[in-house]
């Protein structure tokens, strides 16, 4: 029926500024056919919901695409099935969503309607502690993550010559890649990007969903990133590719999201997979290219204590930001364990059992 894929990102990052969402980039209500939005509190089942629904489809060969919860990443946040056009998020805080085109487009599923309000209802001040103590924690890890984003300004690269021979190698790539290609699809389409977070700061420190190159690219240019100068080259890539009518996936960094980490051009089978201090990595590779050696010169070799000091220091800080986030997700937990035992799992098993079936109808349509 499927060709299926196993797809992982993240949708959230815990970045220098705070919570950072991409979640209202999940579907394209023009292209796109249904956004289901989960509503309800910690610990009625909205990850358990979306977790059935995901392997149901996915063993019938469906490729459904699974973004992970920055706070928790064994939990899911959404999922989206392609061949369908249909998605389901959990549009609570921290990554609220709202309906743009109600009824026509977005749909509301509320699971808060599985919770026993009766029984819940004494524990009120227990809910309401927990609920401050997890938010308390979480304002001071992206303190830290802050100070951490500024200390690491000291180990990137912003010279010009070194920045103009990234971009030189750059073009190479591109005149081999992308130029000798036929364009992508009819000059008067647009090209899609989508945008995802590769990886994430968790309460188990960076993760990186590396697993979906397979299923994205054959060919993947491994790229070091320590000094900050992959973005340079990816962004010319980008350009390069939609200007060609290329689709792509585009990874911002989760510490900057306003630079570019990683880059996917599906129609080519071709990834471009940078490494830092945070997340190496170590898989297989058309070609390395050794970013940091080009910015070798004697101004840069004149900083190496400093750049040793900044990174020891960035190091401390980004472990005191993961501890604060598995402190915040200690008290996460307790909150929902508070809550599971009022909460009616064969009901919410029982209506992602119902959207399960919908689903495998469409399919078989």
């Amino acid at each position: 029926m499927h060709t299926q894929k196993d797809l992982h990102f993240f949708l959230g990052a815990n970045s220098p500024a705070g919570f950072y969402s991409l979640y209202d980039e999940l579907v394209d209500p023009y292209t796109d056919e249904t956004l289901y939005i989960l509503k309800g509190g910690p610990g009625c089942g909205k990850s358990s919901f979306l977790k059935t629904i995901a392997k149901g489809l996915a063993d019938v060969g469906l490729t459904v695409e699974q973004i992970h919860c920055s706070a928790d990443p064994d939990g899911l946040d959404a999922i989206y099935i392609p061949a369908l056009g249909i998605a389901y998020v959990d549009g609570t805080a921290p990554h609220v969503i709202e309906p743009t085109y109600m009824a026509v487009f977005d749909q509301y599923i509320n699971l808060g309607e599985f919770y026993d309000t009766d029984a819940l209802r004494p524990l009120k001040s227990d809910v309401i502690a927990l609920t401050h103590a997890y938010k308390g924690l979480y304002a001071r890890a992206y303190d830290c993550i802050a100070a951490a984003h500024g200390v690491a300004r000291d180990v990137a690269v912003r010279d010009e010559s070194v920045i103009t021979a990234v971009r030189k190698r750059a073009k190479g790539i591109i005149s081999r890649e992308i130029r000798k290609t036929r364009v992508g699809r009819d000059a008067s389409d647009a090209p899609k990007t989508t945008r995802r977070f590769l990886s994430a700061l968790t309460h188990k420190g960076h993760i990186a969903h590396f697993d979906v190159i397979e299923a994205l690219a054959g060919r993947v240019y491994h790229l070091d990133n320590h000094l900050g100068l992959a973005h340079y080259m990816l962004t010319d890539l980008l350009e390069a590719a939609t200007l060609a009518k290329l689709d792509c996936i585009v990874c911002p960094s989760p510490m900057d999201p306003e630079r570019l980490e990683h880059l996917f051009i599906p129609p080519l089978d071709l990834a471009f997979i940078s490494s830092n201090y945070q997340v190496q990595y170590e898989g297989p590779a058309y070609r390395h290219i050794r970013l940091d050696a080009m910015a070798e010169s004697e101004q840069l070799r004149g900083q190496k204590a400093r750049i040793r000091f900044s990174k020891k220091v960035f190091a401390l800080l980004m472990e005191e930001a993961v501890h604060t986030l598995g402190e915040a997700k200690a008290f996460h937990d307790e909150l929902e364990q508070r809550m599971n035992p009022h909460v009616d799992f064969a009901g919410v098993y029982d209506l992602a059992e119902h959207h399960l079936l919908m689903l495998l109808d469409k399919a078989m349509a």
